[in-house]
Parts: structure tokens; C-alpha cells; sequence
């Protein structure tokens, strides 16, 4: 596990399965449906059960960018957050905001539920094809600046693969 120098005991880097996680929150990288897909939400999905599955019907969807959040169920986490992250078409169509943004309202709901502990996975670098160096350091750049306003929440950036942990690694050096 790797930390960020200036928030030491606030900011991780862990190859992990995110479903697993004991924290107050995982986020889940969603489809604009929020009816399960592929990837962390497929997993996500399979692993909260049912419930999650009536939840997200009732809330009906979420644009690309924004976030809503859940009960985790049977996770070991008692939120889900989750976001819809951007697919990757280039680079010339806002992609770069619109994944910012995701982490942005992340945050915005874990502020406004307490939660002390949120595990990313790492948003739109699957299915959706964002670039997974650029994905990386837009979650770390948006980590890292949300931690200077508000230090009181631990934040880790969970990696399924060996490949995604290292570009983590490498966009942690950047910052």
C-alpha cells in the first residue's frame, strides 16, 4: 500500500476487491442505468444482492458525472456511491471535466452522510476506455485537492489489477 506524502494516514493506494472492503463507502463505477453492468458494478451488484438492484430502480438512473449513493447491503461497506464516469471518445469532449466531476460528487455525498472512509475504484478506466494513466491522475489530483479543504475522511483508490496499482503508483510520484 502506497500513501500521499502530505495526508500521510488519509490517502492509500491498495490492489484489492473492492467489495470487500470494510469502510464506510465504496464507490461503484455505474452505467447511467444503475442496473449492474460489467466490471466493479457487475461485481458490486452481484455481491450487495437484491436490494441493491430495487434501490437503483427506484432512483431511476444518473447522468455521466454525477452521483447518488445507496445502502450497501450484504457489502461489508454501508454506502455505495455511485458515478457515472465518462466514455473515453478521444479526449476532445469533456471527458477529463466529466471524470473530475465524478469525484467531485463522491465527495459532496460523503460529506453529507459522515462518511469517514471511501474506497474508489478506478472510474471509467475499464469497460468505458478512459486511459488508465489519465485516469489515475485525475482521481489522485481530485483526492488530493479535496483533502486540503477537508482531512477528516480517508480515502483509498482501490486497483483490481496489477497495471491499475502501478499507474497509481507512477500519478502518486506526479503529484
Amino acid at each position: 500500500m502506497d500513501v500521499h506524502p502530505r495526508h500521510p494516514a488519509k490517502i492509500s493506494i491498495l490492489l484489492a476487491d473492492i467489495t470487500t472492503l470494510k469502510v464506510d463507502a465504496i464507490v461503484n463505477a455505474a452505467n447511467n442505468y444503475l442496473l449492474g453492468g460489467k466490471g466493479v458494478d457487475g461485481a458490486i451488484h452481484s455481491r450487495a444482492g437484491p436490494g441493491l438492484l430495487e434501490e437503483c430502480r427506484r432512483i431511476g438512473g444518473c447522468p455521466t458525472g454525477e452521483a447518488c449513493i445507496t445502502q450497501g447491503y450484504h457489502l461489508a461497506a454501508r454506502w455505495i456511491i455511485h458515478t457515472v464516469g465518462p466514455i473515453w471518445r478521444g479526449g476532445n469532449n469533456g471527458e477529463d471535466d466529466l471524470l473530475a466531476c465524478c469525484y467531485r460528487n463522491c465527495f459532496a455525498l460523503a460529506e453529507q452522510h459522515g462518511i469517514k472512509s471511501i474506497a474508489f475504484p478506478a472510474i471509467s478506466a475499464g469497460a468505458y476506455g478512459f486511459p488508465m494513466e489519465r485516469a489515475c491522475q485525475i482521481a489522485l489530483a481530485e483526492m488530493s485537492t479535496f483533502l486540503e479543504k477537508c482531512d477528516e475522511i480517508e480515502v483509498i483508490a482501490v486497483c483490481f489489477s496489477t497495471r491499475a496499482y502501478l499507474c497509481y503508483q507512477d500519478a502518486l510520484r506526479g503529484l
